[in-house]
């Protein structure tokens, strides 16, 4: 097969798909996902005997048991796919949005409307139902997508694809608004990569080495999700009960996430108090502690921190602490380890959340409450495509506003430049 032949013919595809989603009515594109939703519920069967071929493939290749369970789709999480569908169908349609309207001394109108990007790539790995979430999330916002997920889950994606296009075919929109890249070589995502004034933007979701892997052969504007690695300081003039919620929460609700706390930063002056409730609590719960030479004065049980390890997404039931002087000391951390995903303070002092809220450079800021609250329902923005880490045109969550962007419209009678 020439793979370059086959990318390019899947991206023309989709190029043509996105000129026709990009007019279609908000009406036209939320039937269509209804009807997704249906499709996929109604075809389970197919798309389960699909998935059996990825497990069984997957158990021969010897991959975790974690990896495995990811994978694996059951009737739940079909329901599961259908039902986010439905929930961005009932979102409000951003395309077509004017904002900023200003009336100009010459009686011009200047301002700017939402429109979709075009055409966007994702490469993604493991998990099938971000097939489907990224396809309902670009089809809403006017956007054709050409998915191109991780060898392991196939013939799942490649089933759920066709679940959709058949869909999308019926409603009388171009099969094109989703294409599927169905050839496991790495050289497929190497020539997507080339494809600018085809292809608009490429967000890869996955492992850090797969993010790096993209973002250095991409000719394409890519939208990064690099690694979380969050903090939760406790200044010494927080609510020590509040913070001892604030920090468990962040770690041990759901430690295999990006907005996990990795690091927790103590003001010395409440360390003595604070850390022997918090470790030990900790400690009941499985949480494995690393602690500075500090720390680990208070309670020597705790193994020894490393510098190195300041700047791991564990993405488990393992946590660093530090004890620091103050606030500076403590963004002065953030600063040189944080990978600019979430990050917190815990303190009643006004002025020292308005200072953290100020200078620490990160996606969310948070005061008084868990980094695991950065994500696009807790924010009220609906389904998400991601966390971005960037800081050109999307920023924290990615929801149907972000997957738009913008262009200038002009409403004059007759003005001219002089």
């Amino acid at each position: 097969m020439d793979i370059k032949k086959y990318v390019f013919n899947k991206a023309v595809e989709t190029k043509e798909g996105a000129r026709t989603l990009a007019k279609a009515s908000s009406k036209q594109k939320n039937d269509a996902l209804v009807k997704m939703a249906e499709a996929l519920q109604e075809r389970a069967k197919e798309l389960l005997l699909e998935n059996k071929k990825d497990i069984k493939f997957a158990q021969e290749k010897g991959l975790s048991k974690a990896l495995i369970d990811r994978l694996t789709l059951n009737e739940k999480r079909i329901n599961e796919m259908a039902q986010g569908l439905i929930e961005v169908s009932a979102l409000p349609d951003p395309v077509g949005e004017i904002i900023k309207m200003r009336k100009r001394p010459n009686g011009m109108t200047v301002g700017k409307m939402r429109v979709p990007i075009g055409v966007i790539g994702i490469i993604y790995e493991s998990r099938p139902n971000v097939t489907a979430d990224a396809a309902g999330l670009c089809l809403k916002a006017g956007n054709a997508v050409i998915l191109r997920g991780g060898s392991e889950a196939i013939n799942s994606n490649r089933a759920i694809v066709k679940v959709l296009r058949d869909v999308i075919k019926k409603q009388g929109l171009h099969e094109g608004a989703v294409t599927f890249i169905d050839i496991p070589d790495r050289e497929a995502i190497m020539e997507m990569l080339k494809l600018e004034g085809i292809v608009d933007l490429i967000i890869p979701r996955g492992g850090e080495a797969l993010i790096r892997v993209v973002t250095e052969n991409s000719r394409i504007p890519v939208l990064k999700h690099y690694k979380g690695v969050c903090h939760v300081f406790v200044e010494r003039n927080a609510d020590l009960k509040m913070a001892e919620e604030i920090c468990f929460n962040a770690k041990v609700q759901r430690p295999g996430t990006c907005n996990a706390m990795e690091t927790m930063l103590v003001d010395k002056k409440i360390a003595k108090v604070f850390l022997p409730v918090m470790i030990k609590r900790f400690k009941e719960a499985g949480v494995k502690m690393k602690g500075c030479p500090l720390t680990r004065k208070i309670d020597s049980s705790l193994e020894k921190v490393e510098d190195e390890d300041f700047y791991k997404e564990y993405l488990d039931l393992i946590l660093n602490i530090r004890l620091v002087n103050d606030i500076d000391d403590a963004m002065e951390h953030i600063a040189k380890y944080g990978s600019a995903h979430s990050d917190a303070i815990v303190t009643k002092d006004y002025y020292t959340a308005m200072r953290f809220l100020k200078e620490v450079d990160s996606s969310a800021v948070f005061v008084n409450a868990s980094t695991r609250l950065n994500d696009g329902f807790q924010f009220g923005l609906g389904a998400e495509i991601g966390i971005s880490t960037d800081k050109i045109h999307a920023r924290g969550p990615m929801g149907l506003e972000e997957l738009t962007c913008t262009k200038f419209i002009v409403l004059g009678n007759g003005q001219l430049r002089e």
